[in-house]
């Protein structure tokens, strides 16, 4: 047994095209004593794509909590090893934040191995702007927590970026949509690989475009502007929506305010003043006994 341990490599991998991958990156891949990878069978056409022989174990989220001990056992053996997400940087919305921190917990040395990341591959083609951004990863499923992680990112001004399932994408547009109010939005699918593709337009105008489809397929990578860059709303667009949410609701004003002035990113009291306006004329014009 090593008296010294090991060292974990943070190893990012090609999202896409099988080139897309540093040659730091292969070296490590080659030397490692093994590699803890989430797919065996993606990672092992990676390593025959580069004439790697590699020692493969099998690290995803249905084993992580009984894989991460052996793995920093090995550690601290003296092995060195390398772990692997399908595809991209691992830890970043995929298997590998239990690894690298139980070993930094344990002292083993964790280096990462940078490369490919999908929401950075996603930004520098998208045209919208980088100087800030806010990585939010997959959205919850459910309605109520979607909806109030949604709410909470209303007022930022910074680019958001979003992972989600093609099954799951037409659920957040229209969630996004409601929420945000329609904004400008790109949607990166299959990025570098052979039917790559950008789409550009309104949240609207996106989910219009895939609902024309039969099926939206591949890995998908939604940036969405922030509230700076959200379309600049009418005093008929605020008025029409409060007329709705005072008609078809029953919460009160205050909330309704709220939500109204959040969507179409417009000052809290211009919207309370039209909304007391608004049931002014609805009072008056109630019909009198």
């Amino acid at each position: 047994m090593s008296s010294s341990p090991g060292t974990l490599y943070v190893v990012a991998t090609p999202i896409g095209h099988l080139e897309d991958i540093t040659l730091r990156a292969l070296r490590v891949l080659a030397e490692v004593d093994g590699i803890a990878a989430e797919d065996t069978r993606e990672t092992g056409k990676l390593l025959r794509r580069h004439g790697i022989e590699g020692r493969l174990t099998a690290y995803h989220e249905h084993n992580e909590a009984q894989r991460t001990p052996e793995l920093v056992t090995r550690l601290q053996g003296g092995e060195s090893l390398a772990v692997v997400s399908d595809a991209g940087t691992p830890s970043v919305s995929d298997p590998g934040y239990r690894l690298v921190e139980a070993a930094a917990a344990a002292g083993i040395r964790v280096v990462p191995v940078p490369g490919v990341s999908a929401a950075v591959t996603a930004l520098s083609a998208a045209g919208l702007p980088t100087d800030a951004f806010t990585f939010v990863g997959f959205a919850p499923r459910r309605d109520g927590p979607r909806r109030r992680l949604l709410e909470a990112l209303a007022e930022r001004r910074e680019t958001l970026v979003f992972y989600e399932s093609p099954r799951r994408l037409d659920a957040l547009l229209a969630a996004l949509g409601n929420v945000l109010g329609d904004r400008a939005a790109v949607l990166g699918r299959e990025m570098t690989k052979l039917h790559e593709e950008f789409l550009r337009g309104r949240l609207s105008e996106i989910r219009e475009a895939l609902a024309a489809r039969p099926a939206v397929r591949g890995e998908c990578t939604l940036l969405v502007a922030g509230a700076a860059g959200a379309p600049a709303a009418s005093a008929e667009d605020i008025v029409e929506a409060l007329r709705v949410a005072l008609t078809s609701e029953s919460a009160p004003l205050s909330a309704v305010v709220q939500d109204v002035a959040r969507r179409f990113g417009a000052p809290r009291r211009e919207v309370y003043q039209a909304a007391l306006a608004l049931r002014r004329r609805k009072h008056d014009d109630a019909p009198r006994r």
